[in-house]
């Protein structure tokens, strides 16, 4: 990705990260969604540094539901970047959590809003130039879970709406949003928090959006080439999946480790002081350090730091961390023209 020379760029990141997400339960009974691990680090690192690498060092997050954990995050990984925090304690909407930044946003900065629970795929580099304010956006087979965009023919935004019955369109708003005109952005929101006005009961900055573009501000789109949804087991599966082919294609010594009568198949991600033997680990398998994994067979799956597997067999699984897993050891003495399924 291309390093932008950013020195006479006002812009701020706003990231809302307060969800509970409860469709990653258990694991988002102990931490929150945006530090769920996916391809060997937390979903929020993996958008962090994404911003970190173009240039981005003015950071606002919106916390909520066990912020201290992400604030700790912070501190930790990126002493060296400028972050407030800001808790939301009452969860109406992202258009309430964006608005809630405007004390750390000055009149002339733009603000580049990414929702904090998915990992995006695209070149940032000519969207932070562009005149005008754009929106990501990606074509979808079904767009009615989606805020919606409509275009007129010279490509400039006529309408957003947020998860229509009946779309116009199939262009998805993915959570990525560059705009120019911050300060008008939070007079809309706030104009819509004051006289309570809700779509599906919550503020949408989809919302504060379609009142700018109604008082005549021009928007355009840039389109996003993966975005990858973390929401659930099985969205978290593929895209640690996705992820992790596309970081092994990009350094191969990824693929080389060394344990005791072990077989790793790539593509894997393995984090440090893991002790590992007698075990086949692989395809698609990230695992946090200090696990200990010793006659296990593991293939498409997430395992969390200081876990201890012993005789498991796991597919398409995610084990958090500190957990202990102890399978059954079998001993068979099989005869001729036999078939045994433990399924």
């Amino acid at each position: 990705m291309i390093v932008l020379p950013l020195n006479n760029m006002n812009m701020k990141v706003i990231i809302p990260v307060a969800g509970i997400g409860s469709r990653l339960r258990p694991h988002t009974h102990t931490q929150p969604k945006a530090l769920v691990p996916v391809a060997g680090k937390p979903i929020l690192a993996h958008i962090v540094d994404e911003l970190i690498a173009i240039g981005m060092t003015d950071f606002i997050i919106i916390i909520g539901y066990m912020g201290d954990k992400i604030e700790q995050f912070f501190r930790e990984k990126y002493p060296e970047i400028n972050v407030h925090f800001i808790i939301q304690q009452y969860k109406e909407g992202t258009g309430q959590a964006v608005w809630m930044a405007r004390e750390f946003v000055n009149p002339n900065d733009e603000v580049l809003i990414v929702l904090g629970d998915t990992i995006f795929d695209v070149d940032l580099s000519s969207v932070l130039t562009t005149p005008y304010s754009s929106l990501g956006i990606k074509r979808v087979d079904d767009p009615r879970s989606f805020g919606v965009v409509d275009l007129d023919k010279d490509g400039f935004i006529t309408k957003v709406v947020e998860k229509p019955n009946i779309p116009k369109s199939n262009l998805a708003l993915v959570g990525l949003y560059k705009i120019k005109e911050s300060t008008l952005l939070f007079e809309m929101l706030e104009h819509n928090i004051n006289n309570k006005i809700l779509t599906h009961n919550e503020f949408h900055l989809t919302d504060g959006i379609g009142r700018m573009l109604e008082a005549g501000i021009k928007m355009t789109t840039f389109p996003v080439e993966n975005w990858y949804d973390c929401g659930n087991k099985n969205s978290l599966l593929e895209t640690n999946a996705i992820l992790l082919k596309r970081y092994t294609d990009k350094d191969k010594e990824e693929c080389c480790f060394e344990f005791q009568n072990t077989i790793i198949i790539p593509p894997v991600k393995i984090a440090g002081n893991c002790k590992i033997s007698n075990s086949i680990i692989g395809p698609n398998v990230s695992i946090g350090e200090h696990a200990i994994i010793n006659r296990s067979i593991i293939e498409d799956s997430i395992i969390g730091s200081y876990s201890h597997l012993e005789n498991a067999v796991l597919h398409h699984s995610v084990v958090g961390s500190d957990a202990v897993l102890k399978g059954l050891k079998q001993s068979l003495n099989i005869g001729d023209s036999t078939e045994i399924d433990f399924t």
